[in-house]
């Protein structure tokens, strides 16, 4: 097979991207910056127990919906619509920070922007989705460090279903594959990042983008 190197360099990406991306979630959120009494905030959301990861605290986001989003820009903006009922032109993208790849099947497009909504008691948000709203300001997060934390990733071959009986999904013993892939392997230590609040914790990937977007406010001196 004869290979025209010059057509495949053409073919390439310039800006490579996220390698099997279709296989995962694709979803992207909201990172708020709300000025009040001239200082800024980060404004939170805790979510309702009616939907998934319910009492957690996050930031306005969702899935990529091809047929309402352009891109996941679009998709950032649409969710905080919807989410916190505000205004699309209360929206100020300021740009985004780098895309995160979860270990559970998703990837996640932060997107900084500047919220213009005065009072956050005048924001009439989704109640089906959210519990509450509040901010803390940013400077809180600079005071109060993170913590770390360690979680350990494992590949499971093989599950147990709920009626007690083993379901082989990737049948490695047939394959030939070595032994220490008949069962669990891998076992890489994630840092699970955590910030404690007087509203509760705020951990994973939530804590994630502030940790990142502070070292980015860090670098403005």
């Amino acid at each position: 097979m004869d290979i025209d190197i010059k057509k495949l360099k053409s073919l390439l990406p310039e800006t490579p991207g996220i390698m099997g991306r279709d296989e995962y979630i694709n979803t992207a959120v909201v990172v708020p910056l709300v000025k009040i009494n001239s200082e800024w905030h980060l404004l939170f959301e805790k979510r309702s127990d009616e939907i998934n990861q319910g009492g957690e605290i996050c930031f306005p986001g969702g899935k990529f919906d091809p047929g309402k989003d352009e891109d996941l820009v679009s998709t950032a903006v649409r969710e905080t619509v919807e989410e916190l009922g505000v205004e699309k032109d209360r929206i100020e993208i300021v740009g985004r920070l780098d895309t995160y790849i979860a270990a559970l099947g998703a990837t996640i497009e932060p997107v900084i922007a500047l919220l213009d909504i005065g009072r956050i008691g005048c924001l009439n948000y989704n109640k089906k989705e959210v519990e509450s709203i509040f901010t803390i300001p940013v400077d809180f997060f600079k005071e109060n460090p993170y913590e770390t934390y360690k979680a350990v990733l494992k590949v499971h071959p093989e599950i147990e279903t709920p009626d007690g009986n083993t379901k082989v999904l990737f049948p490695s013993r047939e394959l030939g594959l070595p032994e220490k892939y008949h069962k669990p392997w891998g076992g890489h230590m994630q840092n699970i990042y955590v910030y404690k609040t007087g509203y509760g914790s705020i951990w994973g990937i939530t804590a994630r983008l502030i940790k990142d977007l502070l070292e980015y406010i860090d670098n403005l001196w």
